[in-house]
């Protein structure tokens, strides 16, 4: 039998973070009538279910994850900010900042995700499989080092990075992130550092607000290696395969990374309450394909994939089977019942679409005095 050439990131007691009641993605009270939170486990635990029914978890290389450490935590989270969420986290629970509640216990299920993700790095970093998908709960892109937002408690994708880097030698490092919402978190780490490229591809003026605009695009020393692709909404397959073939993989040629990390979320999908774009499960195979490639050609294939959010409990797990089909070259051998999805007007760029692909693309050839470009050494973390 052949190994498996990828690895899924998976353990139960990431499901059982508690968001609590709510109203959609708001708190419930007042005129909300209390209900299911956006965030909940319904997602992620239904992706893992249809990989695990159509047999292809049996052909992965399935990692329980251990939790982050301590020292793996502080190379993005001040202490002050750790022992306010374990404080919490040990009573009733609380709010990680910003839209992050939790409740009991989250602190230690927070540190599962991180470690989740570190795995799935530390999997492709050993050559133990080609590259891996960390299916982890909460998720982490709108974390600060100070602060949770968005439902995020520890900046996941920004932990493995700064793991690799400082625990594995990896120098340069791109971050790829698709979820519908801007990755502000991870913005606001690598803000400054020139040894790690952060591309966002979101919804302009979603969430949060006035955040990756097209001209942040970061500041000293990182001054150009911040890249956001804000699409208006609306997008569909078409506007945002031009994103990946005009903009991030050219990025990712120029700035020569050694590990490719997507933050992977779904919410981009056209059945997704908490966006307004039109992509279909398919979709998120080809862009996968799309990385797959440039990894191939640029650093050895060391692609790993850090999963975001997506809360359409049906349409998600499709979305994820895609992508988990392309990163392993597998498939599961059923077809996608939201397949009709494809043809749904609005997958075909549009005009003003482009337009915003273009002015991105621009900055990725040096306009505006942005150039890409590998940086000389990693800065101490």
């Amino acid at each position: 039998m052949t190994a498996p050439s990828t690895a899924l990131v998976w353990h139960e007691r990431m499901m059982w973070h508690d968001t609590g009641s709510g109203a959609s993605e708001l708190p419930a009270g007042g005129w909300l009538e209390p209900g299911e939170h956006s965030e909940n486990p319904a997602t992620k635990r239904r992706f893992k279910n249809l990989l695990d029914a159509t047999g292809l978890t049996d052909e992965l290389l399935l990692l329980r994850p251990t939790p982050a450490s301590h020292e793996a935590l502080t190379r993005v989270h001040p202490d002050e900010y750790l022992t306010r969420i374990k404080d919490l986290s040990s009573g009733r629970g609380g709010d990680a900042g910003s839209e992050s509640p939790f409740g009991n216990g989250s602190y230690e299920i927070a540190q599962l995700a991180a470690g989740g993700t570190i795995a799935a790095i530390d999997a492709v970093l050993d050559g133990t499989v080609a590259n891996a998908y960390a299916l982890v709960r909460p998720p982490g892109h709108h974390a600060l080092a100070d602060l949770g937002m968005g439902f995020c408690i520890f900046a996941n994708v920004a932990i493995g990075v700064r793991h690799a880097q400082a625990a594995r030698g990896i120098g340069r490092v791109a971050i790829v992130d698709w979820d519908v919402h801007h990755g502000n978190g991870t913005q606001a780490i690598f803000w400054e550092d020139p040894s790690v490229l952060a591309i966002s591809l979101h919804q302009d003026g979603l969430y949060p607000s006035r955040s990756g605009l097209l001209e942040q695009v970061g500041e000293g020393a990182g001054l150009g290696t911040t890249l956001n692709v804000p699409l208006p909404a609306g997008s569909g397959r078409g506007a945002y395969l031009a994103a990946l073939d005009q903009v991030v993989v050219p990025a990712l040629e120029a700035f020569a990374p050694e590990l490719i990390v997507i933050a992977c979320g779904f919410d981009a999908g056209a059945l997704d309450p908490l966006g307004r774009m039109l992509l279909p499960a398919a979709a998120f195979g080809e862009m996968t394909r799309r990385l797959l490639d440039a990894a191939d050609r640029i650093c050895g294939g060391r692609l790993v994939a850090s999963h975001e959010g997506g809360y359409s409990a049906g349409h998600v797990p499709f979305c994820g089977l895609a992508v988990v089909e392309a990163m392993s070259g597998l498939s599961a051998g059923i077809d996608d019942p939201f397949a009709y999805l494809a043809g749904v007007p609005g997958q075909e760029i549009t005009a003003h679409q482009q337009d915003a692909v273009d002015a991105a693309a621009a900055l990725v050839a040096g306009v505006r005095g942005q150039v890409l470009h590998p940086p000389p050494e990693v800065p101490e973390t």
